[in-house]
């Protein structure tokens, strides 16, 4: 079954853990593990097996996650950034996504040469046993972890058994078509501008959040005013120009449209962004925390002679986007 969190999600304030053990908290843990990248419907159906088993034999479901993501720091080590994978999410929206689902423990540890070199009993009596006093753990059937990916299912279920928790797993979980519902497939159709193929996945359109941020205001100056965030790279989402919906500048959300990408016609190696003019509204929102959904891809991003023909290349942008809000609404 493919489960939607969104479903079931409670109102529950998580408490986020960076470290482990955790400080005046000893209570029996269910537990899961992995990256997360995104929380695609696959991700979705683990959760939803940790949060009904916790609540069943009353534990705290709980879920354990990584900055940065283990394959991007060894790129970084081995100086090949080509082998990082795209960020489908940032920390923040996943963080976001998996209370959403019900997780009363987050725990993001830092990847760094310490965890990496982490034996696999070590991980299991530091982390799940000291840190977290597992008592259920939920993981894929071709989990492993450890220094050198030394640990398996086998050494979870012996120390299990020794130590006091049992372990689990669950199959891959697929579309109807039988293909299996993974992160890099994920990727796969984000960079592709397949966006409805993606919420598809995700069981909700893509989304950016971050505090809006001061730009150099050529928006301003050419009439199509900007919210602008800043984007972690590198992003599994394609450059280029997106019809998109704000939430959290008020009650309901607002219909806008975005450039994600390094403003080409002028710079040369800004930072990624994600410059968003909302439609009909120019409100003040410096500072303000906000969410960009991204609901439809227009065109990718192009390098203009002069501000004018940026300019009007925006205003058929806009135009693109009433089109798709007239044919859709928001």
């Amino acid at each position: 079954m493919i489960f939607d969190c969104k479903l079931w999600s409670v109102n529950i304030t998580p408490t986020l853990y960076r470290h482990l053990p955790r400080r005046h908290c000893s209570a029996p843990s269910a537990v899961t593990i992995g990256n997360f990248d995104g929380v695609h419907l696959g991700h979705q159906a683990i959760l939803e097996r940790v949060h009904q088993y916790a609540t069943k034999h009353g534990l705290l479901p709980t879920v354990m996650t990584f900055t940065p993501h283990p394959r991007a720091y060894f790129a970084q080590l081995t100086r090949k950034s080509d082998l990082a994978p795209a960020q489908i999410s940032t920390l923040r929206d996943k963080t976001a996504r998996l209370a959403a689902c019900g997780m009363q423990q987050i725990v993001i540890l830092r990847f760094n040469q310490a965890l990496a070199q982490m034996g696999a009993e070590a991980f299991i009596r530091t982390l799940l046993v000291k840190g977290l006093n597992t008592r259920w753990l939920l993981v894929g059937e071709d989990f492993r972890f450890g220094h050198r990916r030394a640990g398996d299912i086998a050494l979870l279920r012996r120390l299990g058994a020794e130590l006091g928790f049992t372990v689990d797993t669950l199959q891959d979980v697929k579309e109807s078509s039988g293909r299996r519902i993974s992160s890099s497939s994920l990727r796969s159709v984000l960079a592709a501008g397949q966006v409805a193929q993606a919420a598809h996945l995700l069981g909700a359109p893509p989304r950016i959040s971050g505090h809006v941020i001061h730009g150099r205001k050529l928006g301003r100056r050419i009439g199509f005013p900007t919210l602008n965030l800043r984007v972690p790279e590198p992003s599994a989402m394609r450059h280029g120009i997106y019809v998109v919906r704000v939430l959290g500048l008020g009650p309901r959300p607002l219909a806008g449209v975005a450039s994600l990408g390094i403003r080409p016609t002028v710079t040369k190696d800004g930072p990624l962004l994600l410059e968003t003019h909302i439609l009909d509204a120019s409100p003040d929102a410096y500072g303000t925390l906000v969410s960009v959904e991204l609901l439809h891809f227009l065109r990718d991003e192009e390098t203009f002679p002069d501000l004018a023909s940026l300019g009007a290349a925006i205003q058929s942008d806009v135009q693109g986007a009433r089109t798709y809000f007239a044919s859709h609404g928001l």
